[in-house]
This record gives C-alpha cells, structure tokens and sequence, in this order.
C-alpha cells in the first residue's frame, strides 16, 4: 500500500494479536519481509551495536538515517524506536513526529526515560504534555501515523505497576495509538496493563526471564509483540561464540552451524544493487 501509515494501523484494529519483529539493518529486514511479516520495528539497541558503540550512543542524524534505510529496504510499514526523541521538551515531542513522518515511517514510540541515570523518568505531568504534543503533530500530518506512548518504569528500577497503568491511561487520554511498558515479566501483570486500557498494548518478549507464546499473550489481551534487540544479541551471541571458538581452540566447528550460502543468497536475491 502506498499509504504504509493507513496499513500498520489495520494491524491494530485487525482482530487477533501479532509479532513485528526487530531488524537492526537492511539485510535482516529483507529477511524478515521475505518470511512473511506484516511489519517491522526498528531497535535503537541493535542499530547501535551494528554501529559499535552501547546502546542511547547514536546520534539524531544517524538514527534518521538507520530508520530511512530500513524503510526503503522493504515494502512493509516500518516503526521506530525513537527514544525520547529529539529533546525533553513538549515541542521536541512534535518535532520528533513531524521528522519521522517526513522520512516515510509509518509509525514511532516515544518513552517517558530521561536518558539521565540519576534521574531516569520524566515527572508525570511533563510525560503526558511530551505524549499530548506528539499526539497533536501526528492529528497534523497528512497521512496516518501510528504513535506509541512507552512507559520505561520496569526497565529503571522502578516496578510501580500502579504508576506504570496511571502513565499509561494519561497517555492514551493524550492521543496515543498505542500503548507499552516494556519489562512486564508475567502474564498477570500483563492481563493487568491490558485491562487498564483500551488502546493496542505492546509487549516486548526475548528479554531475560519468562517468555510467553503469541496466543498466550493475546489471551491477556496483548495486540503487539516485538522482540527489541534480541534478534540482534541472539545473532551477535553466536559470532562471538564463534570467533571466541577460533581463539581459543582454533578449531571452526561453529560453521557447521551456519546457514548455507545459497539459502541465505536466496533471501536477497529480488533485490536491486546496493
């Protein structure tokens, strides 16, 4: 569809739940595609490890830039991982929209963390105004666009379900489309998030702890599973088992585990030169 924006919010109102899983660069995307999911979501953690450096150390620029190549890679509507975006401010918030819209994303996330370790999340009524504004940019675009409000307690040391279902019911009376605490680890906390909102709830699976299986999750209500960076430390996890291998034993039996030239070609072989 030309309008990739319109096509990611049919995935929400769509009965049933779904997986958008998370490339960290334009050959996983292509793979991905070509096994047949609806859409994909990018990872701010996988992009900056193919980058080389830790996670939240990679510049505006260099994020646009990640996401606009990920778009381009397929014809699928692609979300993006934007942090908090460009800035702290309610106005930062709609800037934010507005650049991810003009470079064809059909979709973002904006979280309430600060990116300050001593003072990780934003007060409440500053996390609400950045989510209003965001809301309001996106009312304003020319085509859909779907937002979704994240709430960071879990991940910060902060397991307040409490604050994190009264963050999320602000946000959604903001305008949010879509609706994430990321970190949940147990299928009645989850029903619980769920059951506080009526807005698409996302969870986030392949992180340490339990993990649940897609009609699970949809039982407790969920409509959104991605995987944020596991993918990519799943991926990296073997090269370096491998190369850790090569050192110290200098042996390579990791090859016998690796996927075989011609299927993984196969994967790219529609695509134009790079």
């Amino acid at each position: 569809m030309d309008d990739k924006g319109a096509a990611f919010r049919k995935l929400h109102d769509s009965p049933g739940a779904f997986i958008i899983p998370n490339p960290w660069d334009v050959g996983t995307a292509r793979i991905l595609a070509a096994l047949g999911f609806p859409a994909l979501a990018t990872t701010s953690a996988g992009m900056a490890f193919s980058l080389g450096v830790a996670d939240g150390r990679v510049s505006w620029e260099h994020t646009l830039d990640h996401c606009r190549a990920l778009v381009a890679a397929t014809a699928l509507p692609v979300s993006a991982d934007l942090e908090r975006g460009l800035g702290d401010s309610p106005e930062s918030a709609a800037q934010t929209i507005r650049a991810a819209a003009r470079i064809g994303l059909a979709g973002c996330s904006l979280e309430d963390h600060t990116g300050d370790r001593d003072r990780p999340i934003y007060d409440f009524a500053l996390a609400v105004e950045r989510i209003a504004a965001a809301a309001e940019a996106r009312r304003a675009l020319p085509r859909d666009f779907v937002l979704t409000a994240r709430c960071e307690n879990f991940l910060w040391g902060r397991p307040d379900l409490d604050d994190t279902v009264r963050r999320l019911q602000a946000f959604e009376k903001a305008g949010a489309d879509v609706l994430y605490a990321p970190g949940l680890h147990d299928l009645a906390t989850i029903r619980a998030v769920c059951d506080a909102v009526s807005k698409p709830v996302n969870v986030v699976m392949g992180m340490p702890g339990a993990t649940f299986g897609l009609s699970e999750l949809a039982e407790a209500g969920v409509k959104r599973v991605s995987v944020g960076s596991a993918l990519a430390r799943l991926a990296y996890g073997a090269f370096v088992a491998a190369a850790r291998e090569m050192k110290s034993a200098g042996s390579f039996s990791f090859s016998q585990r690796a996927m075989g030239f011609s299927e993984l070609g196969g994967f790219f072989a529609g695509a134009t030169k790079a």
